[in-house]
């Protein structure tokens, strides 16, 4: 796709519009994308990851903690819903 405009113009137009680089933004929706997959299903940190764009384990779990301040599987923890039958 092409904006015929510079690399540095692109940004500080997105900067200026949504209120953050593109790299953050990018950055943001990975991470909101993948804390959703925490939260809701059974998929692994590794596939996770991958399916977020980060090419290893290690790198993706830094960003998170990075961006949302805790580590995925404590994310993961922090967010599981009790069983019905547990609550019982």
């Amino acid at each position: 796709m092409e904006v015929a405009m510079s690399r540095s113009g692109f940004a500080a137009r997105f900067t200026a519009l949504v209120g953050e680089t593109p790299l953050q933004y990018v950055t943001n929706w990975r991470m909101r994308a993948a804390a959703g997959m925490l939260q809701h299903g059974a998929l692994g940190t590794a596939e996770i990851a991958h399916r977020v764009g980060y090419g290893s384990e290690i790198a993706f779990s830094k960003a998170f903690k990075r961006t949302l301040g805790v580590a995925p599987g404590a994310y993961r923890r922090s967010q599981r819903q009790p069983r019905p039958e547990a609550m019982a």
